[in-house]
């Protein structure tokens, strides 16, 4: 996370808000090598202590899970290439904005029976913001074709010991300085939800 504390004014709700809303993130853990990273799709508690997910079986995470894990899972928002020109004042330099949340806890393995129940409330959860689409749910799916899918993943839980996010939007020039970045970046921004990007810049946490 970037370490100037202008960008790191949002509190615990509004982070744990964000990335609840966004229900996608990497999850990261140490090895001997690389780390181990994977994209997936998750559940966040209301408080921000318990995030839900699956892998599939021969994810090379999931095979270390057999004990808590330690591990991050990092949830990228709205981000955008800003220019120096957009500024209107000399000696600027190019930049990116950004808001990124991390969570940092123990990841590890649940019983497999609990899979179906995580199943149902993660499709619910993301089918719900498509209304008035009817809901997808697994029952339209043939039984034997269901349960042979859901034994190729496991549920995983981490308990989430710490929250911090990165709200990159200016914060460290003149306000009227970075308003006047937010309507090119609008217009013209380079990364994704720049529109979003713009309007968070122009009412940024306090």
């Amino acid at each position: 996370m970037h370490p100037n504390p202008a960008f790191r004014q949002a509190d615990a709700p509004r982070n744990i808000a964000f990335a609840r809303a966004q229900g996608f993130g990497l999850l990261a853990v140490a090895t001997g090598d690389a780390p181990l990273i994977s994209h997936i799709p998750f559940l966040l508690s209301e408080d921000g202590t318990r995030a839900e997910f699956h892998l599939v079986r021969s994810n090379p995470i999931a095979r270390l899970m057999s004990d808590p894990l330690p591990a991050r899972l990092a949830v990228q928002g709205p981000h955008s290439y800003v220019s120096p020109d957009w500024y209107g004042v000399e000696d600027q330099v190019p930049t990116w904005n950004y808001v990124a949340v991390h969570l940092v806890g123990q990841v590890r393995l649940q019983p497999q029976e609990r899979m179906r129940d995580l199943l149902d409330r993660q499709s619910a959860g993301f089918e719900s913001r498509l209304a008035p689409k009817p809901e997808w749910r697994a029952e339209k799916m043939t039984p034997e074709v269901l349960e042979r899918m859901m034994r190729q993943i496991v549920p995983c839980e981490m308990r989430v010991d710490e929250i911090a996010g990165t709200w990159k939007l200016g914060q460290n020039k003149p306000e009227d300085v970075r308003l006047r970045a937010a309507d090119p970046l609008e217009a013209a921004g380079q990364g994704q939800e720049v529109a979003t990007l713009a309007r968070l810049m122009r009412t940024p946490p306090a």
